[in-house]
């Protein structure tokens, strides 16, 4: 007994110490948290604490950090931003034209933030030896330069490969070779339970490494659709007691081997700082997002094509009742309300009322796990579909579409000029134009996080009235000004209240 309390000692002094470490640098970084990834960190009524875990396995953990810590780096966040005398010249210009001859412009520039201080700080893990690093999509988001700084300190100007904000993963590249990096490990394989290491740079404090287990798999925390940020989230996070704080988003969980399992991404919390479990997007979802963006430049997202109700949420099953004056169970399983156009479900048999249990023989109980299922393959993809239908279990085979009913895989070049933007467009009537005094004008919806549109400051709900020079007046006036254009597009729109913009990008 004396024996073992011995060994033990180590752990339990290692433990205090950490604790101690946490609370003293929490009050230290308190004061100055604007440079770290504060979007995902999320607060929660309903957080338990998490008990201290016993140190069984030091050995481990040090090999695993030796493994990792190399591969995980910090992203700096350069993004230009404006007084709001600024946003005054700009109503100004939209009006009357630049009345300072340019000189308004200039006035602009110089009330940007400098260069060398960033918006924000993030993590990323480099997966391959010639420069290939994955982070999250709100690490980037906004980004007019992202620099990269390895944990030697050598810093890079990184090139943004690409971002998908359903997922919330993006992939960035910086030159050169024979970098250490980390292998994705299968995330199926994980168990509840089991010990994992979570690596970043949080609070400023890089190169930091911290310890827990897999608290849960399959996880949905309603953040990326609640953030309006994704059309289609896909929710499945892995949860995990290990510290998270802001600055980690982007950075590695990895097993005790030094493999990647997940991207560490959210916290929930009532502080906005770590008091018990955060959240990572499984490497399996996450290296296809990667592949998908290498491989053709854009995400491959295949779909059922139904609309559905999670019988796993008592709230949603009793609002659809009264809704619907219906009399559906609360239970396991998505209850299937509707199909889309071009649906492969309804093409393979399945009917209004039916249940899916199972995809591929993997059980469905929720939302979360239905779209991990489906939403981590193609279009073109086969899936076995399990459902229940009457009392009675049946199983179909359902081709994957994308949203558009197609089964092959697209490129950047196979896009429509509205997807390429990141934008839809709808018709405004002409008292709505009369109301804001101007001839033409088209609604943006559905602006796409970190899209060119977005990134010219629209948001849904801003009136497009020119582009080029030539008005708008719907989505398709859009598709024809820009359809096998390439250069610099301007675009003059109004916000809510009537101000007016003009700003520009190059066509992607």
């Amino acid at each position: 007994m004396k024996s073992t309390l011995k060994k033990l000692l180590p752990f339990a002094v290692v433990g205090v110490m950490s604790g101690a470490t946490t609370v003293g640098a929490l009050q230290y970084f308190n004061h100055d948290s604007n440079n770290t990834d504060q979007s995902y960190f999320t607060k929660a009524s309903n957080v338990s604490f998490a008990g201290m875990n016993s140190a069984a396995v030091g050995d481990d953990f040090v090999k695993a950090a030796k493994t990792t810590v190399p591969a995980v780096v910090t992203i700096k966040n350069y993004q230009s931003r404006t007084s709001s005398r600024a946003s005054e010249q700009d109503m100004l210009d939209f009006f009357f034209g630049d009345p300072f001859g340019g000189k308004g412009q200039q006035r602009q520039r110089q009330q940007q933030t400098p260069d060398n201080m960033p918006s924000g700080m993030g993590s990323g893990v480099i997966i391959s030896p010639d420069g290939y690093i994955i982070s999250n999509n709100h690490v980037v988001a906004g980004a007019n330069k992202l620099e990269v700084v390895l944990s030697n300190k050598k810093s890079y100007i990184a090139t943004l490969i690409g971002t998908d904000p359903n997922t919330d993963i993006s992939l960035l590249k910086i030159e050169e070779k024979g970098l250490p990096y980390l292998n994705f490990a299968n995330s199926d394989n994980i168990e509840v339970g089991q010990w994992v290491l979570a690596v970043g740079n949080p609070l400023g404090l890089n190169s930091t490494v911290t310890a827990g287990i897999v608290s849960a798999k399959g996880r949905g925390i309603g953040i990326l659709g609640s953030q309006g940020k994704a059309a289609n989230p896909i929710e499945s996070f892995i949860q995990t007691d290990a510290a998270i704080n802001p600055g980690n988003s982007g950075g590695a969980l990895v097993n005790t081997n030094g493999d990647l399992i997940g991207i560490n991404s959210a916290i929930q919390s009532t502080t906005g700082y770590y008091q018990g479990y955060g959240f990572a997007v499984p490497a399996n979802l996450a290296r296809k997002i990667v592949e998908d963006i290498k491989n053709f430049g854009i995400v491959q997202r295949g779909f059922l094509g139904v609309t559905s109700l999670d019988l796993s949420d008592d709230q949603l099953v009793a609002a659809y009742n009264k809704q619907k004056n219906t009399n559906i169970k609360a239970g396991s399983g998505i209850y299937v309300t509707g199909f889309g156009e071009s649906s492969g479900a309804e093409d393979a048999g399945l009917k209004l009322g039916d249940v899916i249990t199972k995809i591929d023989n993997i059980a469905i109980t929720d939302f979360a796990d239905l779209s991990m299922a489906v939403g981590s393959k193609r279009p073109g993809d086969k899936v076995q579909v399990t459902y229940s239908r009457n009392g009675k279990d049946a199983t179909t085979t359902v081709t994957l579409r994308d949203q558009k009913g197609g089964t092959a895989t697209r490129t950047k070049a196979d896009l429509s000029v509205t997807e390429k933007i990141g934008a839809e467009f709808q018709s405004i009537d002409d008292k709505t134009k009369a109301y804001y005094g101007v001839n033409s004008g088209a609604v943006a919806k559905n602006v796409m996080e970190g899209s060119e549109m977005a990134k010219a400051g629209i948001v849904d709900g801003y009136i497009i009235t020119e582009i080029n020079g030539k008005p708008v007046n719907s989505q398709k006036d859009v598709e024809n000004l820009l359809n096998k254009f390439s250069g610099t597009v301007q675009i003059k729109y109004l916000d809510d209240y009537g101000r007016g913009y003009q700003r520009g990008f190059k066509m992607p």
